[in-house]
């Protein structure tokens, strides 16, 4: 019987490799943008066509190669950054493990210009599914030019299972800010089809996250910086103001020496720090950077290095969360009582007038004064005249005068009228129509009418919608007591009447007195792109102003709360993060982000008819017990569940 254990050949290895380091587009800009971070580099251009599909092009000035380390850098495993196994325990550098350009050159088309300063010409090597087609002098300037082509041409699996442009484009956005947020003293250039999409100059660290979110008006007012520097690390950075804080949070960075990573448990230690001036549900905006010994922590973790082991996790966690508050109180961000009053100086009050004694203002009252008693009360019921009335005492600060002209009036009371106790007090339930006490006459029957029967309606209502803890509404039912989220029921409702009007492309809009601008990247105004019909049907007026910039000049009617440039923004976010790849699943996006946004929140007090509007409603849906994303909606308490809680 045969062997059946082989070798794979290298080209195989390497796409195999491919699969860890390669993903996507953004994979390859990833790498190739911390080779030029590594070689120097103080300008990096990326250039991208087809949101990487058709090319992905980095040019940088770094220190460039010469022809023998250009041709073996293509080689699996093949790296200038360690030596031993020890090295892996002290890196300073981005890319170690010489996987990358050999993992690229396995699924694309590859060129690579590349020159050292001393000297006179440059190296071009080209290759294409791992096989060298070509490597000659070339004239080209001092540094690299990588020039990527037809990503997955030769795994045409892997290429079908990319994203829509829309998608690849912003993870090659994210992938862009995260190096870029951390390197402020290089230049940074992304362009998309021949459009610059960012253009980031030298400067400090605030200045570069100005610059990464300059489409946010603004941004760097809304943020405090952050600094504790310690025996174990030195933290610093920035964060958000607590009412920046937003429930889908894409600002949120941690660098470890010049490194993005993804960390929960720091991420804790942050909201801890902001406690209760955080919204529940929400987190803030922050960008922070650490410092530590190289020894300390293992990088080496995951194949994309977004993942960091500590070694002094615990220790680190309570510097994370002082260094937060520290910020929060420095800027007096938390409110803050001074107690501590020894030794304060007493600052008089002024007077313009000179140092002249200051005297609480004095109300003179008449203590004996009753407006209401009445002279000749015994007398005044015997004759049957209308009493006058008369107080026994009058004021000296001129109560009469409240009554001039009351007596030439042409009503005048009668004895037997009653004006706190009567028919003529109309007050409906709490949360209604409130009809103020008035004077009505015998000749308006239909309208004292018409509101006893509303008074009934509400009374009845009332008694078959609870809300509870201004949450749910609750109504008894045949099998006992049926519980609505009253959030979820709202959604369900204007999902459905979102999706109608999408379908048949109607549209009821209000349009804005102001209208709103609003700026967006270039990943995220294409976005909206995709989904600016919809929107129009469901009620926006959206009209592009040109370099990423639009104009709301409507939203849908009826629309309560928030600001229109919140809605979008928070539709573009949850597009973003969703990834979708088709128009259907687009749309059905949008729809059900709008209804969470314009739903009736928790917490809101509904009276009877709103709570029967959502009842009825929600019930003529074909889904009415689930949400579009499947959260339950109604739960029903059996009466036998209900009797059973009392034995």
């Amino acid at each position: 019987m045969s062997d059946i254990i082989h070798v794979l050949p290298d080209h195989v290895a390497n796409q195999i490799a491919a699969g860890e380091v390669i993903q996507r587009p953004a994979s390859v800009i990833k790498e190739l943008v911390e080779n030029s971070i590594d070689a120097g580099a103080d300008s990096i251009q990326v250039v991208i066509k087809d949101a990487g599909r058709t090319l992905i092009q980095v040019i940088d000035n770094g220190k460039g190669m010469s022809e023998s380390d250009a041709r073996i850098a293509f080689e699996r495993h093949a790296t200038s950054k360690i030596k031993s196994a020890d090295d892996l325990f002290a890196l300073h550098t981005m890319g170690f493990r010489g996987e990358a350009l050999a993992s690229i050159a396995a699924i694309a088309q590859v060129e690579l210009r590349t020159r050292r300063e001393e000297d006179e010409v440059g190296t071009l090597v080209e290759i294409a599914g791992s096989k060298i087609e070509n490597q000659t002098t070339v004239s080209c300037p001092v540094g690299t030019n990588f020039a990527i082509k037809n990503i997955f041409f030769n795994v045409p699996a892997r290429r079908k299972f990319l994203k829509s442009n829309t998608a690849e484009f912003a993870k090659i956005e994210s992938e862009f800010n995260r190096i870029a947020l951390v390197y402020p003293q290089i230049e940074f250039e992304l362009i998309h089809n021949g459009q610059i999409c960012m253009s980031l100059k030298k400067g400090t660290y605030k200045e570069r996250i100005n610059s990464v979110f300059k489409n946010i008006k603004g941004f760097g007012s809304q943020l405090f910086s952050i600094n504790v520097d310690s025996s174990l690390a030195k933290i610093y950075g920035f964060a958000g103001k607590p009412e920046t804080a937003k429930k889908k949070n894409d600002r949120q960075y941690f660098f470890v020496n010049g490194r993005f990573m993804k960390h929960s448990y720091f991420h804790s230690a942050v909201i801890q720090a902001y406690g209760t001036m955080l919204q529940p549900g929400t987190s803030p905006d922050y960008f922070i950077y650490f410092e530590i010994d190289p020894e300390s922590i293992d990088v080496n973790i995951h194949p994309t290095k977004t993942e960091i082991k500590f070694e002094n996790e615990q220790s680190i966690w309570p510097l994370v969360m002082s260094g937060v508050r520290e910020g929060l109180g420095k800027f007096n961000i938390a409110p803050s009582i001074d107690f501590d009053r020894e030794g304060a100086d007493d600052i008089p009050v002024f007077s313009p007038r000179g140092n002249h004694s200051i005297h609480a203002p004095q109300v003179e009252i008449d203590p004996t004064y009753n407006p209401f008693e009445q002279e000749n009360d015994h007398s005044a019921s015997h004759s049957g005249s209308t009493p006058s009335y008369q107080p026994r005492k009058k004021s000296s600060i001129g109560w009469e005068n409240l009554y001039e002209g009351f007596e030439s009036s042409s009503w005048r009371p009668s004895e037997s009228e009653d004006f706190t106790n009567g028919d003529n007090d109309f007050f409906v339930g709490q949360g209604d129509v409130e009809i103020e006490p008035s004077f009505v006459t015998e000749e308006e029957p239909e309208a004292i009418q018409g509101t006893m029967e509303m008074k009934s309606h509400t009374e009845e209502a009332h008694q078959e919608y609870l809300q509870l803890k201004n949450k749910y509404i609750l109504t008894p039912v045949k099998s006992g007591l049926m519980c609505i989220d009253q959030h979820r029921a709202h959604t369900r409702i204007l999902y459905d009447q979102y999706i109608s009007r999408i379908s048949q492309k109607q549209s009821a809009t209000q349009q804005l007195l102001f209208p709103e601008i609003i700026e967006l990247s270039e990943a995220e105004s294409m976005l909206l792109e995709d989904a600016m019909e919809d929107l129009q049907y469901i009620g926006f007026d959206l009209a592009a102003l040109g370099k990423n910039t639009y104009s709301i000049n409507g939203t849908p009617a009826n629309l309560e709360g928030g600001s229109p440039k919140e809605y979008i923004t928070n539709i573009i976010t949850t597009l973003k993060e969703s990834r979708l790849d088709f128009k259907s699943q687009v749309t059905q996006q949008v729809a059900l982000s709008m209804a969470k946004l314009a739903a009736t929140p928790y917490g809101r007090t509904l009276d009877s008819k709103e709570m029967m509007y959502l009842v009825s409603n929600l019930f003529m849906s074909a889904e009415p017990n689930f949400t579009p994303d499947n959260k339950l909606i109604i739960k029903i308490f059996s009466t036998d569940d209900i009797e059973k809680g009392f034995k």
